[in-house]
């Protein structure tokens, strides 16, 4: 484990000593998993009063990217969600072993989701989907002796040398036709442009997944979506301690001193509900900020529209990182992620229908009952499509005649193999029968559904080629009180694109800040175990 990773003392001037921390504010900025993670570990960890800490949120909800919302009458929605494992996720277990459950009296929700995953496990019969509409044998990865070599120099190669590389600067054409490409990309949403060092990371982080990626049975999932069965739960605990939350709320900028050589934030602008207001910062604050978002600009379309087309200039959700960071590169570098729309977007799609029909024919196709599964990739589609059947129920008031279920594609701009446009352009209806078409189900089956499709253009921008500086660590050596907390901030070792990410940052901004002498959860190394490796070496060479 490197010491990078490890919960370490607060380098100097970051933590003080508190003999009194009762007199201490602190303000979040974002409202996602990060923050509110964050805001746990200061009441959890650092003894802070939780009536001290006030949580800014441009949105109506908090959450920000695991979110789900909607009803059965109007058609629930959730933009994605990120995958789990209880094999990895290290921070995360940790903090939720201590968050209540909502509707098992007595339990964590960690708790409530081993015993979830236990009585519903995973093992996908139906992985991959090919032309003819046939389940493809996917028990060879379909590698060629080129593709083997490759990827090992990939995995073996050191960051420097990797750089601002693309995972094509490595990979030969071939290897992105194989099963694995095919299985990899998809259950993490990959692109062959993206960066090669996040691409290596996942493969040593999730090495454990290497060898049973065609069944996903390392996948664990919570008892509903993640806004209802993480994000709720942490809330309730935050809001019964006293947190402040002022959602419709933006942030604007930030006024900045500079205190001991270091640059301290001492007031913040914003605009709650249409007034605009500043809060002031005393030196012994702390500020925490959510830099950048995959969910920024995101869109909804309907059964009969499309998503709109929105930019960054539409929400404004990268404005802030983008003033911080002029001309204080320790700040980080927001365009290295935020400047190729096309290289960072894709949709996805939740429907919502009044009957069982869909999920019927998808049991009988597969072979696996709605949760059992993973994702299903139609992977001779136009757009790379994929769809995955949750555990019914898989929102907190779903009524029991009501399936849900969400797709998503890699390649939105192709036109369709059955609709003559691109994904992109598509409405909700149009994209159902895009997938009717690739399993050759008659469309009857969505009679009753609500198709409701949305649009993302920085969906994984966090995977975009960067250079190690892009990224500004938790807390800057330049910073005496304002830490970063995102998919956008360094920690050494860990992957973006996952809740994992973000709870980690916030545990270490957190301990940094408040000079917590506590070890952090360290990151647990399948990819220094000799059976996990001589298990992916097989799958290799099957």
């Amino acid at each position: 484990m490197a010491t990078e990773t490890r919960g370490a003392r607060p380098a100097a001037g970051h933590g003080r000593d508190f003999a009194d921390r009762s007199a201490t504010k602190v303000h979040l900025v974002g409202g996602g998993i990060g923050s509110l993670a964050a805001a746990a570990f200061m009441i959890r960890d650092g003894g802070l009063p939780g009536e001290n800490l006030v949580i800014y949120e441009a949105l109506p909800l908090l959450g920000g990217s695991l979110d789900g919302a909607g009803s059965a009458k109007d058609g629930y929605s959730m933009r994605g969600g990120r995958m789990l494992t209880t094999d990895n996720y290290e921070c995360t277990w940790g903090l939720f072993k201590t968050i209540p459950s909502l509707e098992n009296p007595g339990r964590t929700v960690f708790d409530e989701t081993v015993a979830f995953n236990e009585r519903v496990k995973s093992h996908s019969r139906a992985r991959l989907v090919d032309r003819n509409r046939a389940i493809v044998d996917v028990s060879s990865m379909g590698f060629s002796m080129t593709d083997r070599i490759e990827l090992l120099k990939l995995m073996v190669a050191g960051e420097e040398e990797l750089g601002t590389s693309r995972i094509t600067d490595w990979l030969s054409p071939g290897f992105f036709k194989t099963n694995f490409w095919y299985m990899w990309a998809t259950t993490f949403a990959f692109q062959p442009w993206h960066s090669a060092v996040e691409f290596k990371r996942y493969l040593h982080r999730f090495i454990k997944e290497f060898s049973r990626i065609e069944t996903l049975a390392g996948v664990k999932r919570t008892v509903y979506n993640q806004y209802d069965s993480l994000v709720r739960p942490l809330v309730a605990w935050l809001e019964a301690r006293g947190v402040r939350f002022l959602t419709d709320c933006t942030v604007s900028d930030f006024d900045l001193s500079t205190i001991d050589g270091k640059i301290a934030v001492t007031g913040i602008r914003y605009d709650h509900a249409g007034k605009a207001g500043i809060v002031k910062v005393a030196a012994d604050d702390f500020v925490i900020f959510q830099n950048g978002s995959m969910t920024d600009a995101s869109s909804l379309g309907s059964m009969t529209e499309a998503p709109a087309r929105l930019t960054k200039d539409d929400s404004g959700g990268w404005t802030l990182w983008e003033k911080l960071a002029r001309g204080r590169p320790e700040f980080g570098n927001p365009s290295a992620f935020n400047t190729s729309i096309p290289e960072s977007y894709w949709p996805s799609f939740t429907v919502t229908q009044r009957n069982s029909a869909f999920f019927d024919k998808m049991r009988d196709f597969t072979g696996n009952e709605a949760g059992t599964g993973g994702l299903v990739t139609f992977k001779d589609s136009s757009w790379l499509m994929s769809v995955v059947l949750a555990y019914q129920p898989h929102f907190a008031d779903q009524p029991a005649d009501v399936r849900v279920f969400w797709g998503y594609a890699l390649h939105p701009d192709r036109v369709g193999d059955f609709v003559a446009k691109p994904m992109s352009d598509c409405t909700g209806r149009e994209l159902l029968i895009e997938l009717c078409g690739h399993l050759n189900f008659d469309p009857a089956v969505f009679e009753t559904a609500n198709c409701i499709p949305c649009r993302m253009p920085y969906i994984t921008s966090m995977f975009m080629p960067r250079a190690h500086q892009d990224r500004p660590v938790p807390v800057p050596r330049s910073s005496r009180n304002l830490a970063f907390v995102s998919q956008f901030v360094e920690i050494p070792e860990d992957v973006v694109f996952t809740v994992e990410y973000s709870v980690r940052v916030a545990q270490m901004a957190v301990y940094e800040l408040l000079g917590i002498d506590r070890e952090i959860p360290p990151i647990l190394h399948h990819d220094r175990s000799a059976k996990v490796n001589f298990d992916a070496v097989i799958k290799a060479f099957r």
